[in-house]
């Protein structure tokens, strides 16, 4: 039987509350394991299907592209037809597609199945995070949470390449889906025990012109972006899209701002706070992201690391991660969330800048300690930034501010491979010398990327490619040497930035352990509280 009623403390019973939680981190680990985990199997890939040049690309960019997307429509979504409902059919979407891409005949078939999982995964993000809303109504514990929860994304995205490392050694690359057919049985059982359904009372309908603006936006803005890292800023398509996806965002933004019940309340943007969290999440993501994609070619091809190994040396990065995720409540009672925020974006700057000083010798501690500092520091600042995104929306909105934290984190992932990868790019051009006597054909192949001079460097005499891959690993660390301190600059612009806009505002107090000031910690907005807790419509089965 079904009953609606109305939450007014956390819950009654604070074990089954902290083990829903354990399901969201399942379910936010699984998605986070998957856009990570291909990584390792597309050389297998490419060997078993035969893919084109394009179908390769798309294979790897499907997942992305299309959850970005679409995380906005389905965060909005949740809130109008129930998060759980949203959350669970998501999930088992998730597991139909795992099954469709593991034994997926040719490459056309891949990309479709990796496309459907990016609608299942933009089901699933935000309807993690908006459900912790109705889980946790008390402050402290929702900023605790929250914290955990990041821990559980930052854990995915290290898992992915070990364990599809481990799993390649053995079966063949179908494998890597397979793995989330027990989770997601696990997800779907526990989550319908546990989990608690919600929504917002009063929806409004689910503009669909919204939905195809939304997604025609980000999509064309993230391709434009990953496009012209790859092939640069001439290639025809880069400015058709990017043009293509800022009109058709800012016909979101107008109609979002004439609709009575918008699918995203853009306004939410006037709220310093929410402003301070998006940009703060999205300039983490550039520089992690960024770092991560050129450190993975540093380790692998200039220190000739196997991708296994590399994936081991980049695990402090995410190891500090997840702990800064746990430690970022804790750090925020004690300090603020203006200092714990600010003092993200610095400490994530110091790393970058330690990795402008790499060299090609360098010892892997100083590598590890710069990717340990530049994970604790993100695990903070994503935590920090989530938390304060959720609270300065109202509770029937969660899912749509959700899902713009988690489009950040996306567009973030983005922006950070293409800009950096764009300037070690021309850096490395530039910087380039091709021993006399190397043949024309060779020279542009080796000038087009440090991969394309291993390749060539080993079919050349030794007198010619030794000297050739010397030059390039050379070519190669000035660019990521530069990359890496603009990036530390873009960081701390960001920090002072965010340090001006949460000037003044309340959750900038300290907390003394009391719950109000809780509130005002994680900069939730004021609302009525009865025995500890926020009332909020939750919909549950008996």
């Amino acid at each position: 039987m079904s009953t609606t009623m109305l939450l007014t403390a956390p819950s009654t019973n604070p074990r089954q509350r902290w083990v829903g939680l354990a399901v969201l981190v399942v379910a936010v680990t699984l998605v986070a394991v998957d856009a990570t985990v291909l990584s390792l199997a597309i050389p297998s890939i490419s060997e078993t299907l035969r893919p084109s040049g394009t179908q390769l690309l798309w294979i790897g960019d499907a997942y992305s592209f299309v959850l970005a997307g679409l995380l906005v429509s389905m965060g909005a979504l949740g809130d109008r037809v129930g998060r759980k409902k949203l959350l669970l059919t998501g999930s088992a979407a998730f597991g139909v597609a795992s099954l469709l891409a593991a034994y997926a005949p040719g490459p056309g078939w891949l990309i479709l199945a990796r496309a459907l999982l990016g609608v299942a995964g933009a089901t699933i993000m935000p309807a993690t995070l908006s459900l912790i809303r109705a889980l946790f109504p008390d402050a402290r514990e929702r900023a605790r949470a929250i914290g955990i929860w990041g821990a559980g994304a930052a854990a995915g995205a290290a898992l992915g390449p070990v364990v599809g490392g481990v799993l390649l050694e053995h079966f063949w690359w179908g494998s890597v889906f397979l793995l989330n057919i027990p989770v997601v049985v696990l997800l779907l059982v526990l989550g319908s025990w546990l989990l608690p359904e919600s929504k917002d009372p009063n929806p409004g309908r689910w503009d669909v012109s919204s939905v195809l603006l939304s997604m025609t936006g980000v999509i064309g803005v993230v391709y434009a972006v990953k496009e012209a890292a790859a092939h640069g800023l001439l290639r025809w398509d880069v400015p058709l899209t990017a043009i293509l996806g800022a009109a058709a965002l800012t016909g979101f933004v107008r109609r979002q701002l004439r609709l009575r019940t918008p699918l995203l309340d853009v306004r939410l943007f006037t709220d310093r706070r929410f402003t301070a969290a998006v940009l703060a999440s999205l300039t983490a993501l550039v520089g992690l992201s960024g770092v991560v994609f050129v450190m993975s070619q540093y380790l692998q091809l200039v220190r000739g690391y196997e991708p296994l190994r590399a994936g081991l040396a980049e695990l402090p990065a995410f190891a500090g991660a997840v702990a800064g995720g746990l430690l970022t409540a804790r750090l925020a009672r004690r300090a603020g969330v203006r200092t714990a925020l600010t003092g993200g974006l610095l400490a994530m700057g110091t790393g970058l800048a330690m990795l402008g000083w790499v060299s090609e010798d360098s010892t892997y501690l100083v590598i590890a300690v710069a990717f340990l500092i530049v994970g604790v520091a993100e695990g903070v600042v994503y935590a920090l930034s989530a938390d304060m995104a959720l609270g300065a929306a109202p509770a029937e909105k969660s899912g749509a501010a959700s899902a713009v934290s988690e489009t950040a984190y996306e567009l973030g992932t983005a922006l950070g491979i293409a800009l950096v990868g764009s300037v070690v790019g021309a850096v490395y051009a530039g910087a380039l010398v091709v021993p006399a006597g190397t043949d024309a054909a060779t020279a542009a192949q080796a000038s087009e990327s440090l991969g394309g001079a291993v390749e060539a460097a080993g079919h050349l005499p030794a007198q010619l490619g030794g000297p050739l891959l010397a030059g390039a690993n050379g070519a190669f660390v000035q660019g990521l040497n530069l990359a890496a301190l603009l990036g530390a600059g873009l960081l701390l612009a960001s920090a002072g930035l965010t340090w001006v806009l949460l000037r003044g505002v309340a959750a900038n107090r300290r907390s003394a352990g009391g719950h109000a000031a809780e509130h005002q910690v994680t900069g939730a907005p004021d609302e009525p509280v009865a025995d500890g807790g926020t009332p909020a419509e939750v919909h549950t089965a008996a």
